[in-house]
């Protein structure tokens, strides 16, 4: 009797294994698109703000009907690649930062977001951006903040060193936001909409931004005494100023950087926009530009691409002396154009060797530095150059 009870309580047992391996096997399968959203940031959540999943994006394929574009055979390899991609906005991430702004509920206590577009290569520019101008800290009590934004480059054993170089980097400064996409000039809209995707999960209520590029020099004290001393504005209301550009559209010349062909835009106007190595904007009106991208298609050129969804929303960017993304303009071959009494009292000046740019940091900030009114009050040239 003891032996038949025996014989049937393993019996049971192994049906009930047998039983729970193929539920796990059915759940497995049923949940293989779901990825854990802490452990990956690239996808898509599904309904409800709490869930911890969400999925993962299908790769997405090109467009071939874009070859029957009128001139399509004539038009550059980059061109081609674009018109044949340019539906694509969704890529996985490689390196995500889900508490950079203390989580979503928290991120009004970033005051300036630090969003400064990078390539993987740039090791020296963010090293020198970390220990001068993109410090995170506290000035006069309001919180600086620091992302940079990366998609990988080059190829097999090359485009592994650089993530792995990234992912070692994120490691000890927990400052990278990295996509699985292609880092090149046609691509930098991209890029703009996967950040300002993330900010709206990650960092919807942080203050203000600066988005810039990685060679640019910034004083972002002087950034937070102006937006902090801004009339009626925290960040709720709209807000985008830099070097204003106007009454300028698509250049038609192959051989520019910026060229866009007709088959890319058709109209011959761009609306205002800032030139895009460094822009200031409102929380505010990051999020507003997010939503109007995703009815705006998709234009190479990124900073007129930002104009275009403010345009959308019947917004206007507006301009500010002290951002310079043309350069300076210094009256006299005379004089030292790495003055730092040019530099003391602007916002963004584009463009800065590293060794130059960690230098004019600390001049700046020199106590004893003694400027006189002339320097201070220096304009950038008028262009209209697409930056």
């Amino acid at each position: 009797m003891r032996t038949i009870r025996a014989r049937t309580f393993l019996l049971a047992a192994a049906v009930g294994l047998l039983v729970l391996h193929l539920c796990k096997d059915f759940i497995d399968h049923n949940n293989i698109h779901l990825v854990d959203e802490r452990a990956d940031g690239g996808g898509r959540r599904p309904p409800g703000p709490e869930s911890p999943f969400q999925f993962s994006w299908p790769r997405c394929e090109g467009n071939s009907s874009a070859a029957n574009v009128s001139g399509f055979g004539s038009l550059p390899a980059e061109v081609q690649d674009f018109l044949r991609y340019r539906h694509c906005r969704h890529f996985p991430m490689l390196l995500d930062l889900p508490d950079k702004c203390g989580g979503p509920d928290r991120s009004a206590e970033v005051f300036l977001l630090l969003v400064i577009k990078s390539s993987p290569g740039n090791y020296d520019r963010r090293e020198v951006l970390r220990k001068t101008w993109a410090e995170e800290r506290r000035h006069k009590g309001l919180w600086i903040r620091r992302v940079f934004l990366a998609g990988t480059t080059a190829s097999g054993f090359e485009k592994q060193r650089l993530n792995q170089l990234l992912a070692l980097e994120q490691r000890e400064y927990g400052d990278i936001l990295q996509w699985d996409f292609q880092e090149r000039f046609y691509n930098l809209t991209l890029k703009q909409i996967l950040f300002l995707d993330w900010m709206q999960r990650r960092c919807p209520e942080a203050r203000f931004l600066l988005n810039g590029d990685d060679d640019v020099f910034a004083n972002t004290d002087n950034m937070v005494d102006f937006l902090r001393d801004l009339p009626g504005n925290d960040g709720g209301e709209h807000l985008f100023t830099g070097h204003l550009i106007q009454n300028v559209g698509p250049i038609r010349f192959s051989n520019s950087k910026y060229f866009i062909p007709v088959q890319v835009q058709e109209s011959d106007s761009y609306p205002p926009y800032c030139g895009g190595g460094g822009f200031l904007l409102s929380g505010h009106t990051a999020l507003v530009i997010f939503n109007m991208s995703r009815s705006v298609p998709i234009l190479p050129i990124d900073d007129v691409y930002m104009g275009m969804c403010l345009a959308r929303a019947g917004l206007r960017p507006s301009s500010h002396m002290g951002v310079k993304t043309a350069g300076l303009h210094i009256p006299s071959r005379t004089l030292d154009e790495f003055d730092p009494c040019y530099y003391k009292e602007v916002l963004l000046v584009h463009r800065f060797l590293p060794a130059h740019l960690y230098l004019m940091w600390h001049r700046i900030r020199d106590p004893g530095l003694k400027c006189g009114p002339s320097k201070e009050t220096l304009q950038e040239p008028q262009t209209v150059n697409q930056e």
